[in-house]
């Protein structure tokens, strides 16, 4: 495994078996064939056809309008083919974040293949040796990536909250770094990427912060989503990157930009032009 290979795990799909959502005459993202089958039973919400999946919706307010598709997922945990519901709700968009069609449960945005957007933390401090990252290993009881690396800290961002609020929150759940600390970290760009995924389509989006840490830092998990943290030295979490495929997988994108930003990795790779642009795939 290699650095490109890790971009382009994250990037593996095939639209040519999705069809559109569509809302407002808008696609906003992509669904199965096989779910759009099972969403054709609520005829007066959505309008199926083999071309695409169109939402029926005449309110103009977001939550009225949002409300159908939610009475709709609740009955589809209930018939078992989702196995939950997240509680936080995500902006099923056209373009930017803040330009949401319907709000969807987190549990089910890649059911609908709608564009999701995240905030990743890139936690480092400065030693004699060069730079070391701070990195999270989930709980064994997590649902999804199990006992894989992670960033310090990272999350979805849900409707309804700010940039700085939503990191300040992340922040603070995930490693117990204070606020006034948190939002020191610096905004640094976004990566992109588009994966099928057992539920669907993931149009993904992450924000990436650099957030630089005192030497006597140590992290404290608030909420029980990581198991134990490590402090390791930039070659580490180059290797593990690299080879051993240990990290969640969308982490592998943000800690490539920060090796690219800081020099770790530069124009000698043979890879590094395809590196560099396999960061940013458009989103469909």
């Amino acid at each position: 495994m290699g650095f490109l290979d890790a971009i382009e795990a994250c990037n593996r799909h095939d639209l040519s078996g999705y069809l559109p959502f569509v809302v407002d005459g808008l696609t906003v993202g992509r669904v199965r064939p096989g779910f759009s089958q099972i969403l054709a039973q609520w005829k007066q919400v959505f309008s199926v056809s083999a071309e695409r999946v169109e939402l029926l919706t005449w309110e103009e307010n977001l939550q009225r309008r949002s409300a159908p598709l939610a009475a709709v997922l609740t009955e589809l945990v209930e018939q078992g083919v989702l196995s939950h519901l997240h509680g936080e709700q995500y902006a099923a968009t056209a373009s930017g974040r803040n330009e949401g069609r319907v709000l969807i449960d987190r549990a089910a945005a890649a059911y609908f293949g709608i564009r999701a957007f995240g905030q990743h933390i890139n936690g480092f401090v400065r030693a004699e040796d060069g730079i070391r990252m701070w990195l999270g290993r989930r709980s064994d009881d997590r649902r999804h990536f199990p006992g894989q690396l992670d960033h310090l800290a990272a999350g979805g961002l849900p409707y309804g909250i700010g940039l700085q609020e939503n990191l300040a929150k992340e922040c603070w759940e995930e490693a117990g770094i204070v606020p006034g600390l948190a939002l020191t970290a610096v905004p640094v760009g976004a990566v992109t990427y588009v994966a099928d995924t057992k539920k669907g389509l993931k149009p993904d989006t992450l924000y990436c912060y650099d957030l630089e840490l005192p030497s006597d830092f140590q992290p404290r998990c608030m909420d029980g989503e990581v198991q134990d943290f490590l402090l390791w030295p930039l070659s580490r979490v180059m290797e593990s990157v690299r080879d051993r495929g240990a990290f969640k997988q969308n982490c592998n994108l943000v800690i490539i930009d920060f090796l690219i930003r800081h020099g770790y990795l530069g124009p000698d790779d043979e890879n590094y032009l395809e590196l560099v642009a396999g960061l940013h795939p458009p989103l469909p």
